[in-house]
């Protein structure tokens, strides 16, 4: 949607958290007396905000029964689908973003490590001095950029699958790492989250680029669909200098695949084997993705919080190793299958498990199921302290504990940040008595 486009319509902003925030400044600047709606199921938002002006609410449980009475609806990523609802009126961030930026956009998707990618690809076009952005999911929201994009600009995007639903253009250089069921609460099925994925490369034309995953067999499909140049990688095809891998900071071996996909956007841009090697060497593991709490009391701990999906905790036992002795698992429920999981877990050195509700009893029930006989000491907790109490009481030193719920955080925590920094939290201080 052009942004000519907004002047005389009846504008509704869907959702008013950190996105919808930007959006409203966003046609504020651009309309300075235009009547802008606000529709939201926090009844607080009006008390917070009675400074706005011009401005139209409808909050609480029937927010969305405003949505019929405007021409132009800008929804906030996390608001669930509405099938009722005709989806040409329905726009976004994302979709004003891309239909407005004369700059150059890199979109990066996957079920998993989109923001180490994302950040990683930032990193090594910065040292070649390229005028790169980190907007998207892990950097700022973009609208208010549109007001100083230049062609020169280019903007590191990281997409999720609400970002990139019902999108109709596609980003010039898009990267595709993996998909596995998710959101499966959110989606009516695993095809309709595959859908959106796919629209990454769905619009892309021939002379834009499709870095993807070879490996993954879902992306293979989606990419041979896409009239873009493509480029594969994969752990099996063969990739230089994997020396700078093992000289980086970032554990375990699916980061070698987001390494290898963001190597492959620096020399789109013609940046040197030399700055990509120094991006590569220099970059830190952002927080909760398997990143090193420290050692205390002679246990070691990781806080993967941001394991969502039983793969990354598969991968984060696999990266760490046999010393792996005690874990936490599970979180809300987004009806997502365990068995692989606990076929991983039977097969590991763990003995201790502590599990949060909801899935926690679920993975535990698959436990089971394969082997009566196990060998774990199981505990389910309702709070992170104590849950690294018992932590503290049963591993043994020189073990690791490992915090990777393969679980969405929601029925204990706010979000995965509040989940991995409450499980630093109660490690260091039970580490300092």
């Amino acid at each position: 949607m052009k942004l000519g486009e907004l002047k005389d319509k009846n504008v509704l902003i869907l959702g008013f958290g950190r996105e919808g925030r930007d959006t409203f400044r966003f046609l504020r600047k651009l309309f300075p007396k235009k009547n802008i709606g606000i529709a939201d199921k926090n009844l607080q938002l009006l008390t917070d905000n009675l400074k706005l002006k011009s401005v139209k609410w409808h909050l609480g449980n029937n927010y969305l029964n405003a949505l019929k009475n405007y021409d132009v609806i800008i929804k906030s990523p996390g608001i669930p689908l509405m099938s009722d609802i005709n989806k040409q009126k329905i726009s976004s961030q994302t979709e004003i973003f891309f239909e407005n930026c004369p700059g150059k956009i890199v979109g990066i998707t996957g079920t998993k490590g989109k923001s180490t990618t994302t950040s990683l690809i930032y990193k090594i076009l910065k040292e070649d001095r390229i005028k790169a952005h980190l907007v998207g999911n892990i950097g700022k929201p973009v609208l208010n950029l549109l007001f100083s994009a230049k062609p020169d600009d280019v903007y590191i995007y990281e997409l999720s699958s609400h970002q990139l639903y019902n999108l109709k253009k596609s980003p010039q250089i898009a990267v595709f790492l993996n998909i596995f069921p998710e959101h499966l609460d959110y989606y009516r099925n695993f095809n309709e989250y595959l859908k959106a994925k796919a629209n990454i490369t769905k619009y892309q034309i021939k002379k834009d680029f499709l870095v993807y995953n070879f490996g993954d067999k879902l992306v293979r499909e989606i990419a041979k669909k896409s009239k873009a140049k493509k480029i594969p990688f994969s752990s099996k095809l063969p990739f230089d200098f994997l020396s700078t891998w093992r000289k980086s900071q970032i554990k375990g071996s699916f980061n070698l695949l987001n390494i290898m996909a963001a190597m492959t956007v620096g020399r789109i841009f013609g940046v040197s084997n030399e700055d990509i090697r120094k991006a590569i060497r220099s970059f830190k593991p952002l927080p909760h993705r398997l990143e090193l709490v420290g050692k205390f009391k002679g246990i070691t701990f990781y806080n993967d919080a941001l394991s969502t999906i039983p793969e990354t905790t598969i991968a984060a036992i696999d990266a760490l190793g046999h010393d792996v002795e005690t874990i936490f698992l599970g979180g809300f429920d987004r009806k997502l299958n365990f068995k692989n999981l606990a076929k991983k877990v039977l097969r590991s050195k763990i003995k201790n498990i502590i599990f949060f509700p909801t899935t926690g009893e679920k993975i535990w029930r698959e436990i089971l199921f394969l082997k009566k006989n196990n060998k774990f000491r199981a505990f389910l907790v309702q709070n992170m302290r104590d849950g690294v109490k018992l932590a503290y009481e049963k591993t043994q030193k020189g073990k690791i504990c490992l915090l990777s719920p393969a679980s969405a955080s929601f029925s204990l925590f706010r979000d995965y940040k509040e989940r991995g920094n409450l499980f630093k939290k109660y490690v260091k201080k039970y580490g300092q008595r």
